[in-house]
C-alpha cells in the first residue's frame, strides 16, 4: 500500500535538500568572488603605495644629487695669489742646497736646509716649502754644510736644542770638545769618511789643520730653528780664568786676553786675530776612551752589501757583539742621550738598485755627495749637492 504521506515527505525532504544545497553553493561562489577583488584590490593599492613611494624617492635623490653633479660638470680651479707662483710638490722632499743663501765667516761658509721661524729668512719659495715639510712632520731633522778654508777655525759654539752628527767628505781636521762639566777638553784628528758626535749643550770648535778645504755634511736631531750661540757671544762675559780651564789652549789665560770682540756680529763669528793665534799650536791626542765617544771611523766600519752596492752605519746597536772595542764606546755613549740620529753612507753602482724599503722608526734624511738618480717621489735630475728628506733613520747619500 502507498503510503503518501511518507512520499510527500520524502520529496519534500529532496527539495529541502537541494535548495539548502544551491544556497551553500551560491554563497561560497560570492565569498570566492569578493577575496578574489580583495586580493586585487590590495595589490592595486600596494602597487600605488610602491609608485608613491619610489616618486618620492626619486626625487629627493635628484634634488640633493643636482649640485654634486654641477659640481662636478665643471672643471676644478687651484687659487693661486696673484703674483705668486704654484711650487712643485717634490720641494717638500728636496732641497737645493747650493743654491741657497751662503753664511760667510772668515775661516769658510755654512749653508743650510732647515726650518726657520721667520719666512722672510727662505731664499726662495721652494726652499721654505721644504723647512715647512720638515717642521710640519716633526722630522726631527736639521742639515747643514760646513766649509773650513785651509788653516780656518769654526769658532768654539754650542747648540741648544739639538745634537749634533757630522761627516767629513773631504779634508783634514781637528776637532775640541768640552763635556757637560766643563772639565775636560778632548781633542782629535778626523780625516775624510770619519764621523764626529757632539751632544746638545756641548762646547765644541773645529780646525782645518790640512791644505785642501774642510767640507762637513752637519745633520742636527731638531726640526725647529736651531739654536746655535758661539763663543765670541758668551766669551766677553765669562770671568777669563774659567774660559781657559775650560778650553785649556796653549797659552792659558794669555791666550784668552788677546781675543779682540768684533764690532758685527755674524753668523758664525771668528775673532780677526784668532787664526793667526792657533795657527802654529801644537795639540796632544787625547785618550782613545775619551775620544771614541765623540768619533767613528764610518770608512773603516764594516759594509753591509746588497746587490746594488754597499751601506756603512753609524749607529747605536742592541747587539754590539760585531762592533770591535773602540766602536763600543762609540755605540754606548751616543745610547746615552734623547734623539741621537743613525748615521751611514750608501753608495749605489751605475744602473744599480736600493730596492724599496720603509724604516718603522725613523726619518730619513740624505745628501746626495756625487752621481744622479731618481727618487720615489717621481723626479729625475742630476742630485749631487742636493738634499733629500722622505718621511721614512738620518742618511747620509
Amino acid at each position: 500500500m502507498d503510503n503518501l504521506a511518507f512520499e510527500m515527505q520524502e520529496d519534500g525532504t529532496q527539495k529541502a535538500s537541494s535548495m539548502g544545497k544551491s544556497s551553500i553553493s551560491s554563497k561560497v561562489e560570492k565569498k570566492r568572488q569578493w577575496s578574489l577583488l580583495s586580493i586585487f584590490l590590495l595589490c592595486l593599492l600596494a602597487c600605488f603605495i610602491t609608485t608613491a613611494v619610489g616618486a618620492l624617492t626619486l626625487s629627493l635623490v635628484y634634488i640633493n644629487a643636482k649640485p654634486h653633479f654641477e659640481q662636478e660638470a665643471s672643471p676644478p680651479h687651484t687659487m693661486v695669489p696673484q703674483g705668486q707662483k704654484a711650487i712643485d710638490p717634490k720641494f717638500q722632499f728636496l732641497n737645493h742646497l747650493p743654491k741657497s743663501q751662503v753664511f760667510e765667516f772668515p775661516g769658510g761658509a755654512i749653508q743650510w736646509a732647515r726650518y726657520r721661524n721667520n719666512i722672510n729668512d727662505y731664499l726662495s719659495d721652494e726652499e721654505e716649502a721644504f723647512g715647512t715639510s720638515l717642521n710640519s712632520l716633526r722630522s726631527q731633522m736639521t742639515l747643514g754644510t760646513l766649509r773650513i778654508k785651509s788653516k780656518g777655525l769654526r769658532a768654539p759654539h754650542w747648540h741648544f736644542n739639538a745634537n749634533e752628527h757630522g761627516y767629513l767628505v773631504q779634508g783634514t781636521a781637528w776637532v775640541g770638545v768640552v763635556d757637560d762639566d766643563g772639565e775636560v777638553a778632548t781633542t782629535y784628528n778626523v780625516t775624510a769618511g770619519q764621523v764626529i758626535f757632539f751632544p746638545q749643550n756641548t762646547l765644541h770648535w773645529i780646525k782645518n789643520v790640512g791644505h785642501e778645504d774642510c767640507f762637513f755634511l752637519l745633520f742636527f736631531s731638531t726640526h725647529d730653528e736651531l739654536q746655535t750661540l758661539d763663543l765670541d757671544d758668551a766669551f766677553f762675559s765669562t770671568p777669563e780664568d774659567i774660559a781657559s780651564r775650560s778650553l785649556k789652549p796653549e797659552g792659558g789665560i794669555n791666550f784668552i786676553r788677546k781675543f779682540q770682540k768684533q764690532t758685527e756680529d755674524q753668523g758664525v763669528n771668528l775673532p780677526p786675530n784668532l787664526a793667526e793665534l792657533v795657527t802654529n799650536a801644537t795639540y796632544v791626542q787625547s785618550p782613545d776612551s775619551i775620544v771614541w765617544r765623540y768619533f767613528f771611523d764610518l770608512k773603516g766600519s764594516k759594509e753591509y752589501k746588497f746587490p746594488g752596492g754597499v751601506i756603512q752605519l753609524a749607529q747605536y746597536w742592541k747587539d754590539a757583539h760585531e762592533l770591535n772595542s773602540n766602536e763600543k764606546i762609540f755605540n754606548e755613549f751616543i745610547h746615552q742621550h734623547q734623539n741621537i740620529l743613525a748615521l751611514s753612507t750608501l753608495r749605489i753602482y751605475n744602473n744599480g738598485l736600493r730596492q724599496p724599503h720603509f724604516h718603522f722608526n725613523a726619518n730619513e734624511m740624505g745628501y746626495v755627495v756625487s752621481g744622479c738618480g731618481k727618487r720615489v717621489f717621481d723626479f729625475d735630475d742630476h742630485l749631487c749637492g742636493q738634499a733629500l728628506y722622505t718621511k721614512l733613520c738620518s742618511m747620509l747619500l
